[in-house]
């Protein structure tokens, strides 16, 4: 490419008067202006005010167009055309910011920083006019397309025997309104001993038709093999439990339970009655866990009446774990494992604070589950043991021979006849 005599002229001058920085901008702007005109020259087949047989069109002014690059914003001037449009190949359309940029804008979202916080960071990285609200919006749409292929992966390579559920609240706009969200996620252990992210959904409650339809689509998906859940006493949840998970045994979270049963409990009798139920799960074996239920609310009855009638109720809620290998136990009698993850989600939810709309609250929480199930896969250790695991499976019977008439043994042997 060569420059001609006046932009030549207009270089010298930059390079005697601006300063480093400015001048870098200005010669760039310069080349990126010299090979827009050279693009729209070979499109239109002449330059401008030049007779030749290959015109096919002519030059109707300009427009300007703002470039963000690194060295700062330039403005271009892109040439109209009287018939036809043009835009030069390299300022593709929506390249306002380069592929670098957008993948700091979409990595600072999915990190749960505002969009205000965005444009205050796009500023710092050298585009100067920031970025738009707008403009966050449709880059962060790009990461729709693994929010699609998360949430409607299979999930029939394997066996989950432990499901974990629960729910975390968080705001957001839904027809003007700023209301409470439910994002209600589902991870599970695999029959290796591995955990994983199920899926994950925003609703409006915890109803039990929405933890249906939640349940339902993990079925759809391939989820079998279950065979305990683990989760909070909701009575929509355990509806949804029963009807879609038919046959798998339900486990109340011990850490729920205990907070249940401190709200009927004097402050200053909170402590001694904590230690007291935790003997529970001290136990050594399933038959002695059970027995231990009564004994505590029989320890208790006098003074708390209330508590040993709740202890009494959820004998079997709370004690599902024992009937399932000791060495599980301690990773699911509750669901602690899915409270720290929900603790994530609201770290970076809360950043945002109130979400323009539910499908921007579960685009960030079904990323930020993704990164969580991507670093549980490449883990060196696994959530379970895979020799425990195999305990849940039992083992096939082996074939035996048939047995022999023992009457007949005991005609041919000699010491029979002898006898």
């Amino acid at each position: 490419m060569t420059l001609n005599q006046s932009a030549l002229l207009e270089l010298t001058q930059m390079l005697r008067t601006a300063d480093g920085g400015d001048l870098m901008r200005q010669m760039l702007g310069l080349m990126l202006q010299a090979l827009v005109d050279a693009e729209a020259t070979s499109v239109i087949g002449a330059e401008p005010h030049q007779r030749t047989e290959d015109r096919t069109t002519h030059r109707n002014g300009t427009r300007p167009k703002t470039v963000s690059t690194t060295s700062g914003d330039l403005t271009v001037k892109i040439p109209k055309l009287r018939t036809g449009s043009f835009f030069p190949t390299l300022l593709e359309p929506r390249r306002r910011v380069d592929v670098a940029l957008h993948a700091v804008v979409m990595e600072a979202y999915v990190h749960g920083v505002s969009t205000r916080k965005v444009d205050d960071l796009v500023v710092a990285l050298g585009v100067d006019t920031g970025i738009s609200k707008s403009e966050v919006s449709r880059i962060c749409a790009g990461l729709d397309e693994q929010v699609a292929a998360y949430d409607t992966r299979p999930l029939d390579h394997c066996a989950f025997p432990y499901v974990f559920l629960d729910a975390t609240y968080c705001k957001a706009r839904v027809n003007g309104r700023v209301v409470s969200q439910a994002v209600v996620i589902a991870t599970g252990v695999s029959a290796d001993g591995r955990r994983e992210v199920l899926g994950s959904q925003v609703g409006d409650s915890e109803s039990k038709a929405f933890w249906t339809e939640f349940l339902r689509g993990l079925r759809e998906r391939g989820l079998d093999g279950v065979q305990l859940v683990i989760s909070d006493h909701h009575r929509g949840l355990m509806a949804a439990v029963d009807q879609v998970m038919a046959g798998t045994t339900w486990q109340r979270c011990r850490v729920h339970f205990m907070r249940n049963v401190l709200t009927r409990v004097p402050k200053a009798s909170s402590a001694m009655v904590a230690t007291t139920i935790r003997t529970i799960f001290a136990q050594p074996t399933g038959p002695l866990v059970r027995e231990q239920v009564e004994v505590v609310a029989t320890m208790l009855e006098p003074k708390l009446p209330d508590v040993a009638a709740m202890l009494r109720d959820a004998r079997e809620e709370i004690t599902a774990f024992a009937d399932f290998p000791e060495a599980h136990w301690s990773k699911i009698w509750s669901t602690n494992p899915l409270e720290r993850l929900n603790r994530e989600v609201k770290r970076r939810t809360e950043v945002v604070g109130i979400f323009p709309n539910p499908a921007a609250l579960h685009r960030l929480t079904a990323c930020v589950l993704i990164e969580a199930h991507d670093e549980w896969q490449v883990a060196d250790r696994r959530y379970l043991s895979e020799s425990s695991m195999a305990l849940l499976t039992p083992p096939e019977p082996t074939a035996l021979a048939p047995a022999s008439n023992s009457n007949e043994e005991a005609i041919d042997t000699p010491a029979a006849v002898t006898a």
